[in-house]
């Protein structure tokens, strides 16, 4: 029985675990649409009646697949704190968590609902790749991101020391900083805080410069680990 159950609720070749796959997809699907149709304002009673009716039946059907999995995984610890497990537990979470809760907790609860989308991931093969570079460049990706946090409390620091007595309402402390350092290292500028001072604006360019090469390197890292995952799934 364990085995039946296994071969349908995990992906293999056979018709009952393609239509399996393919219902939860769906189900999934149409669970996203009725989260964005619930935030539509004066919503008819009856709409929301359905709205409610299919959440619940959702929730059911996502629960039933999250503890099957875990019945049939070989080791259901290492399953439960998989990336699989925790978004499968998101999925159904905010709905058990609702009961005896405020309004306002509820709303932010409602939220977690988006995780379901990922859920997704588990059955096209290219985002498996995506996940399998990931994990094969997880050491890489670490390393990058620590030295992307050093950058930008260097740059919090030194713009807030050069344009601090220029402008102490926008660079009044190194904390204010920080967000001209992530907005301008990550190149995007939107343009609400700028520097005014010839050296503001001498070291805002260097900082430009290496902002350039933050947004190139992960993209040469994942790239590298995709094709190699690509390559190793053909042999």
């Amino acid at each position: 029985m364990k085995q039946r159950i296994k071969n349908i609720v995990e992906i293999h070749d056979t018709p009952l675990s393609r239509i399996f796959a393919i219902f939860i997809q769906v189900l999934i699907l149409v669970s996203i649409v009725t989260f964005t149709v619930e935030t539509i304002p004066d919503l008819d009673p009856s709409t929301r009646l359905v709205l409610n009716v299919v959440e619940v039946f959702s929730v059911v059907v996502f629960t039933i697949e999250y503890v099957l999995r875990i019945y049939v995984a070989d080791s259901k610890p290492k399953f439960i704190f998989s990336f699989f497990g925790i978004i499968d537990l998101l999925a159904i979470l905010p709905f058990y968590l609702s009961f005896g809760v405020d309004l306002r907790s509820l709303r932010a609860l409602r939220f977690l609902r988006l995780f379901r989308i990922l859920k997704l991931v588990r059955y096209n093969r290219a985002m498996n790749h995506f996940t399998t570079a990931i994990k094969s460049a997880k050491e890489e990706i670490l390393l990058f991101l620590f030295i992307t946090l050093i950058l930008i409390y260097f740059a919090a620091v030194g713009i807030y020391y050069f344009e601090n007595a220029a402008q102490p309402e926008h660079f009044s402390s190194i904390f204010d900083s920080l967000w001209w350092a992530i907005v301008t290292l990550t190149t995007v500028g939107y343009g609400d805080v700028y520097p005014i001072t010839v050296g503001g604006k001498v070291f805002t360019f260097f900082i430009l410069l290496i902002g350039l090469g933050i947004v190139a390197i992960p993209t040469g890292i994942i790239s590298s680990a995709l094709t190699k995952s690509v390559d190793k799934n053909a042999e």
